[in-house]
Order: structure tokens, then C-alpha cells, then sequence
């Protein structure tokens, strides 16, 4: 199945609970081995691509911090 969208963390206001990585069903989702925010938390990110903006993480996540972006689909010619 092609991915039908993509999240994007505001890292400022992300407190790594991993909530939405633990609730993701397609497993694309996780908290950043390498980056830390500015309050020092490993951020959440986005490690696959498939995707299928069902939103579950933005839901889930208790400060807000992740926007889900749904690709458009194509018109049929």
C-alpha cells in the first residue's frame, strides 16, 4: 500500500513520552536516538514510509505536538 501521508513533530513542544510511537499502527514512528530538543528530550519522528495519516498519533499525544498532512490523491485521466 503507497503512503497516503507523512507528520511532522514540533520539536519544541515534544516531550518524548512516546506515546503516539507506541500507538502508531503501521510502526512508523519513533523517538530520535540523536537529536534532543531544547528541554532535552529525544523527540518523535517519522522512520517509514507508509504512513496512513490516520492520525492516532496526533490524537494521542498530549502536548499537541504533531500535525498529520494527508497526500491528495491523483485524478483519474
Amino acid at each position: 500500500m503507497p503512503p497516503k501521508g507523512r507528520i511532522a513533530v514540533d520539536e519544541l513542544f515534544c516531550k518524548g513520552c512516546g506515546l503516539c510511537v507506541e500507538n502508531c499502527p503501521q510502526k512508523v514512528l519513533a523517538l530520535s536516538p540523536v537529536r534532543i530538543n531544547a528541554k532535552g528530550y529525544h523527540p518523535a519522528e517519522q522512520v517509514g514510509d507508509g504512513c496512513t495519516a490516520c492520525a492516532i498519533c496526533a490524537t494521542i499525544c498530549p502536548d499537541a505536538a504533531i500535525t498529520v498532512f494527508r497526500f491528495k490523491k491523483e485524478a483519474a485521466v
